[in-house]
């Protein structure tokens, strides 16, 4: 009990501090923290992208580790971009914006989906379905919030 009221508190935290107006998580000037989204499908693992391979989509820099994957990402974002700009699942599921780890992820039906450090992806993966449901209710409101 007092570990998860411990994460909440942590999630609750990383609102007020990373919390942003921008319907795509950034930081540190990249999508998903500079992080090859295509490579979450194609190599099953997070992959730090390269300056050299950079596109720009929904206001945001994203990087891709290769140029097959910056291909493969400006043919069909939508396909390849995690789900909720980027934020925290789990986090958009209880109400608000949170950042997300790039290690901290999960593929569900095709989709994929970030969490705010693998302490709250374990919070996730207990109700993955009933969570997904909760944060495409919620997102409406809270992707312009910040």
């Amino acid at each position: 009990m007092k570990k998860a009221m411990l994460l909440l508190a942590i999630t609750w935290f990383s609102v007020a501090v990373f919390a942003q107006k921008s319907e795509v998580f950034i930081n540190k000037g990249y999508a998903v923290n500079g992080y090859d989204v295509v490579a979450y499908f194609n190599k099953a693992k997070s992959v730090e992208g390269k300056k050299t391979y950079l596109y720009q989509w929904h206001n945001a820099y994203w990087l891709f580790s290769t140029k097959q994957n910056l291909d493969s990402f400006s043919h069909n974002p939508e396909k390849y971009a995690p789900q909720f700009g980027g934020y925290c699942a789990y986090g958009v599921s209880e109400g608000h914006k949170a950042s997300t780890e790039p290690d901290a992820w999960t593929i569900v039906d095709g989709k994929l989906y970030l969490n705010y450090n693998k302490d709250v992806q374990q919070l996730w993966k207990k109700d993955i379905p009933g969570k997904i449901k909760k944060a495409e209710e919620n997102w409406v409101k809270v992707k312009d919030t910040e």
